[in-house]
């Protein structure tokens, strides 16, 4: 392979200054919660008032970055049913997407925060649940001062259309597809 050529001018300068931005990760490959919560921790460490709302996971996971982002001070919030495969009352768990998306809605329009984290929002909205129109009105109405991140795959073209930074991750191959289970510290 031949090497690239070694860039000797940076990128333009951003000359626009913003209040506050939209950040939606999506995609099938892994690493879109992570990296939100990595840059939950980097608005922790700046001062900022962080909140963390998770609407798949469920309260009896003990995941990692739920202990380091409390010990940090981030407002961490699971209030997800689990998987919708392992769900013995499906209308329960459509109820309680419905709840997360209230206390996230509530927790946006408070301006308390510098930065409000929807985990794995996108499902609920695909599923019909919660109102994507509605997602994206309470966010493009938020207070100024309240920066965004949603995750989660099939990201909604309207949600992707308001967003000012879209990820995109993609699986190009994954441990499971090799039958090898989730690891403690590396998935959760």
């Amino acid at each position: 392979m031949k090497p690239k050529a070694v860039p000797t001018k940076g990128p333009a300068l951003a000359t626009k200054k913003s209040p506050s931005i939209v950040m939606v990760n999506t995609g099938d490959g892994k690493g879109k919660s992570t990296a939100a919560f990595g840059t939950a921790m980097r608005a922790v460490a700046r001062g900022w008032k962080v909140c963390v709302i998770q609407f798949v996971k469920s309260g009896s996971w003990k995941v990692g970055e739920e202990k380091a982002a409390k010990s940090l001070g981030i407002e961490w919030l699971t209030i997800g049913d689990g998987f919708t495969w392992d769900s013995k009352n499906m209308d329960r768990t459509e109820a309680i997407a419905r709840y997360a998306w209230t206390v996230g809605k509530e927790k946006i329009l408070s301006g308390q925060y510098g930065l409000v984290v929807l985990d794995e929002i996108t499902y609920p909205m695909n599923w019909g649940w919660i109102s994507t129109s509605e997602v994206v009105d309470v966010i493009r109405n938020r207070p100024t001062s309240v920066n965004i991140i949603a995750t989660g795959r099939d990201a909604p073209p309207e949600l992707v259309d308001l967003a000012d930074t879209v990820t995109e991750m993609r699986k190009v191959k994954h441990a499971f597809d090799r039958g090898v289970r989730a690891i403690r510290g590396i998935d959760f």
